[in-house]
């Protein structure tokens, strides 16, 4: 019966649409142009950047149609006084629209700004910037401008901006990972209840790199509540990026299936006079019945498609509800359950045709939990499918723990999940492909750690530690990651590090003190484990700064933690007694990795200092997250002398004793 009433429903809408000829909403979302003189100086009319600039905005009435809408220019020979320009069109519009909206900018932008050396201005459908200085390649964030055109949210404003921000960072990371020539992505996002379905666009000028194009979405995103804070409808501009979302489909085509913008059909024009005597005359009769007849056929489909939609989802439910029924998780995130991680579901068949059917080719890499495969979908994305296998010892649990976290963080040293995938007996997780794998297999191969000098080596070390502390304090929720190792932080294009792998992570609500808790199940890589959580089950934020004390030390050494056994040699001394041992005898510099030939000893000792204060024994004089972000960041922060580590080879005797090796 429940069916019959959804049928009849949009048997209903398409009567009422029939007429119109379209099912999109048509944009009348206006506004005044925008402009802005930039405060960095002005020129004199008669100088030779005049000149430039007033020749740049004449040649733009000969400008040719480029297929992604976008503009780089310049003019003049004078490397002082040369003038520099970009034109960015919003995706969707026509191409002679495009063309007339670039030169009429260019043109009122230079009258409103007579004497600026830099000024943009923000179009309905395109923008338009210029400077006395080089602009392409370069990300500008400020100055900003946001347009609001709808109601504000008064009930539910938390579902509400968490659904907003779900959407906007989905698309974000589709648009930076898109090609030089496009950095667009479109699409909408699960309604929740009392809300319809969301719908949004994110742009960067396609110039930008990928964390230029991320670092710039994300400005925006973070001022959304200082200027447009709950408002259904709303569009944010910078020079080198904007996005735009509201609660119905303002754009006519799916980016990801059509790379090109296709030329927009003009409305049909209403019937002529002499048209209208023919339908009444001759072949008039058949012409009604199948104006009659063509909209039921379509109904008739439509009501059967709706059927097949309601069935399949049914059945996926049903798969879902096994694994996403109770959550593990406390407070407010149980509560939350996966309404907001709906829009991260990939269908199954999509990952085996990106991973071509899983080849053995496309492997990165096979781990306890299972494969990891590189995947590229059909616009191009690259990604990495981690397909969990049924003896992986990760169950459930951990699967939906690793989802719901993931889902609520964005932070450029936290890997970013991209999908998941629940079908059977499949278990699959898409994060964004990194594409120099994790650092274990850099740092403890005596080949590729010739690579990683000291100031890489430094800015990971930065990395890691600003990863951590956003999940210790500064994300909605405060984590415990529990798993930190060598071979969970990923190293990007530019050895930037990633911290991945949250199957075994704690969280809490923000009103949650993050006091020491206990588990009654050990899991975890014994090397870097803290002796607190190893014997008792006793965990906190200084669980983390333990294990990132280890990743420090290795980190410099080059050298693994020797966690029993993992060199052969069960009687060999542990890495964490070696490098005490050698501070304790003042022959430090000993420790330090041979390969590194060059970089400031100082900052290779004081981070060996802060490495030995995050591994002490008692969990109490370990500094915080945010004490260690100050020491690596400010020498006048005075070191406090550390003591005496947790030494592996207790860690190792309680391995042996869980493993059953010593009764």
């Amino acid at each position: 019966m429940e069916h019959v009433r959804v049928i009849f429903f949009f048997f209903a809408c398409y009567l009422t649409l029939v007429p119109f000829h379209a099912f999109a909403q048509v944009d009348s979302y206006e506004f005044d142009p925008d402009f802005n003189c930039v405060d960095r100086g002005n020129f004199t009319a008669n100088s030779t950047f005049a000149g430039n600039l007033n020749r740049l905005v004449s040649s733009l009435s000969s400008l040719k149609f480029k297929a992604y809408g976008f503009y780089n220019l310049s003019s003049g020979d004078s490397s002082g006084e040369r003038a520099y320009a970009i034109g960015l069109c919003r995706r969707e519009v026509k191409r002679d629209d495009c063309l007339s909206c670039i030169q009429t900018a260019a043109r009122n932008l230079t009258e409103q700004c007579p004497r600026s050396k830099q000024a943009v201005v923000w179009y309905t459908h395109c923008m338009f910037r210029y400077s006395n200085r080089t602009i392409y390649g370069r990300k500008e964030t400020n100055p900003t401008k946001a347009f609001i055109a709808g109601e504000e949210i008064s009930a539910n404003r938390d579902d509400f901006e968490r659904l907003q921000r779900g959407l906007l960072d989905r698309l974000k990371g589709i648009a930076a990972a898109g090609g030089p020539n496009r950095k667009y992505a479109q699409g909408n996002g699960s309604a929740s209840a009392g809300y319809r379905r969301f719908y949004g666009t994110v742009q960067c000028t396609p110039d930008l790199s990928e964390q230029d194009c991320n670092d710039c979405l994300v400005f925006g995103f973070e001022n959304i509540p200082s200027c447009c804070d709950a408002e259904i409808g709303l569009r944010w501009f910078s020079p080198s990026c904007n996005f735009r979302f509201e609660t119905w489909r303002f754009y006519e085509f799916d980016a990801d299936l059509e790379p090109d913008p296709p030329a927009i059909q003009p409305a049909d024009s209403p019937p002529s006079a002499a048209r209208t005597e023919r339908i009444g005359k001759g072949k008039g009769g058949s012409k009604v019945i199948i104006v009659i007849v063509i909209p039921i056929v379509l109904v008739a489909l439509l009501a059967i498609c709706l059927c097949l939609v309601l069935k399949w989802r049914k059945n996926k439910s049903g798969d879902r509800n096994k694994v996403l029924g109770k959550s593990p998780l406390s407070g407010s995130v149980a509560e939350d359950g996966f309404s907001n991680t709906e829009s991260l579901l990939v269908h199954f068949e999509t990952l085996k045709t990106a991973t071509n059917n899983f080849s053995s080719e496309n492997e990165l890499g096979r781990g306890g939990f299972g494969s990891v495969y590189k995947g590229v979908f059909p616009h191009g994305q690259e990604i990495a499918v981690k397909r969990l296998s049924g003896n992986s010892g990760q169950g459930d649990n951990e699967f939906k723990n690793e989802i719901l976290l993931l889902a609520k963080l964005q932070h450029r040293n936290l890997v970013r999940l991209i999908g998941f995938c629940i079908q059977g007996q499949e278990r699959i997780l898409v994060y964004e492909f990194i594409k120099n794998a994790s650092l274990d297999q850099f740092i403890f191969d005596t080949e590729k750690r010739q690579l990683l000098d000291w100031v890489v080596r430094y800015k990971m070390i930065g990395g890691i530690a600003r990863g951590l502390l956003y999940l210790h304090e500064d994300s909605r929720f405060r984590i415990i990651h529990r798993d930190l190792k060598a071979s969970n932080i990923l190293l990007d294009q530019e050895m930037n590090p990633k911290i991945a792998d949250f199957g075994l992570a704690k969280l809490f609500d923000t009103g949650q003190t993050m006091t020491d808790r206990f588990t009654s199940r050990i899991a975890g890589t014994y090397g870097y484990m803290a002796p607190e959580y190893a014997m008792h089950g006793q965990f906190s934020v200084k669980t983390d700064v333990f294990s990132f004390g280890v990743l420090v030390i290795e980190i410099i050494t080059g050298k693994r933690n020797n966690n029993g056994g993992s060199n052969g040699d069960e009687d060999a001394e542990d890495l964490l007694s070696w490098v005490w041992r050698c501070w304790r005898e003042d022959t430090i510099l000993s420790v330090i990795d041979p390969s590194l030939t060059a970089g400031s000893r100082n900052e290779m000792l004081r981070c060996i200092h802060i490495g030995l204060l995050c591994v002490q024994e008692s969990a109490a004089t370990r500094p915080t997250l945010a004490t260690v972000s100050l020491m690596l960041n400010s020498y006048s922060f005075t070191l406090p002398t550390p003591s005496r580590p947790a030494f592996v080879l207790v860690i190792r005797f309680i391995k042996s004793i869980l493993e059953g090796r010593i009764k």
